[in-house]
C-alpha cells in the first residue's frame, strides 16, 4: 500500500522487518532523514508502523514468498521511480538447544535471515540500483554469526541460546554480503553489514546474554543499529564496501 506521504531526501528505500524492533527503529531513522521508506513485514502491526513514522508504503507479507517479497521490492521501485536503499531485517530466532534442534525450526532461520536476504537483494540490484549506477545495501546479522550464538552456554546442550539455525543464517549473512560487494561495487553499489550485540528488542525478550561481561555492560538500543544504517547509506560511506560493522557494546572483541 503506497501513503501519501512526501519525502524532501528524493531517495527511496526498503526496510524488511520494519513492523517492530530494530527494523522499526531503522525505518523511522530513514523516514526522519527524508527518505521515501516503505515498509515489508509479515506483522499485521506494518500499517499502524508505516503510519506512526510517516512512510511512503507498506507490504504485509512472509519474506519467505520469495516471488512475493521480490514483487514488493520491484514495485515499491517501479512506483517511486527509483530505488536507493534496501535494508534487510527481517528475521527469525530459534533458541533450542543442539540436541532438541529439529529441520523445520532450522530451516525456517535459514529461510528467513539467510535465503529472504540474497533475493531482496537480487530484487534491488537487477535491475534498478544496477540501471541507476548508485545504491546501498545493508544486511542486519548479528555477532550471532561471529561468535557461534549469543547467550551463556548450558554445559547439558540446553536451550535459550541464540540457536544453530539463527547462528549459521547470520554468519552467512556476512559472507553473502562480501559476496554481493565483490560483484556490485564496480557499479556504484555498496553492500554492508551491520552485527548488533544483545538489542533491547522484542526477539530479546526473556534471554539472558550476560551484558555484565561485555565492555559496555548494557543492553544496546535498536538506534544505536539505526545510526550504524544510517552511516552506511549515508554520503560519507562511499568507499565502505564489504565490511561488517558490530554494534555490540564490545562482545565481539571481548
Amino acid at each position: 500500500m503506497t501513503l501519501d506521504i512526501p519525502a524532501t531526501d528524493g531517495r527511496v528505500a526498503v526496510v524488511t522487518g520494519a513492523a517492530q524492533g530494530i527494523g522499526s527503529s531503522i525505518a523511522e531513522y530513514l523516514a526522519g532523514q527524508g527518505l521515501a521508506v516503505v515498509l515489508l513485514d509479515i506483522l499485521p502491526s506494518v500499517a499502524t508502523t508505516a503510519d506512526r513514522i510517516g512512510a511512503a508504503g507498506y507490504h504485509q507479507l512472509d519474506i519467505t514468498d520469495i516471488p512475493a517479497l521480490q514483487h514488493a521490492v520491484h514495485s515499491t521501485a517501479q512506483e517511486h521511480g527509483r530505488l536507493d536503499v534496501l535494508v534487510n531485517v527481517a528475521g527469525t530466532c530459534g533458541r533450542q538447544g543442539f540436541e532438541d534442534l529439529d529441520p523445520a525450526t532450522f530451516g525456517r532461520d535459514i529461510d528467513t535471515n539467510l535465503t529472504a536476504t540474497a533475493f531482496a537483494c537480487q530484487a534491488a540490484v537487477f535491475p534498478h540500483m544496477r540501471e541507476q549506477g548508485s545504491g546501498r545495501l545493508v544486511n542486519i546479522a548479528s555477532v550471532s554469526g561471529k561468535v557461534g550464538g549469543v547467550g551463556p552456554v548450558d554445559p547439558d546442550g540446553g536451550g535459550g541460546r541464540s540457536g544453530a539455525g539463527y547462528a549459521s543464517a547470520k554468519a552467512g549473512i556476512i559472507n553473502l554480503s562480501r559476496w554481493i560487494a565483490r560483484q556490485v561495487g564496480g557499479w556504484g553499489i555498496t553492500c554492508n553489514v551491520v552485527a548488533p550485540g544483545p538489542i533491547a528488542s522484542p526477539m530479546a525478550e526473556g534471554a539472558e546474554y550476560g551484558v555484565a561481561s561485555i565492555p559496555v555492560p548494557r543492553m544496546g538500543r535498536p538506534a544505536e543499529v539505526a545510526a550504524a544504517v544510517g552511516y552506511l547509506i549515508g554520503p560519507g560511506s562511499d568507499y565502505t564496501n564489504g565490511t561488517c560493522l558490530h554494534v555490540d557494546g564490545g562482545m565481539v572483541m571481548a
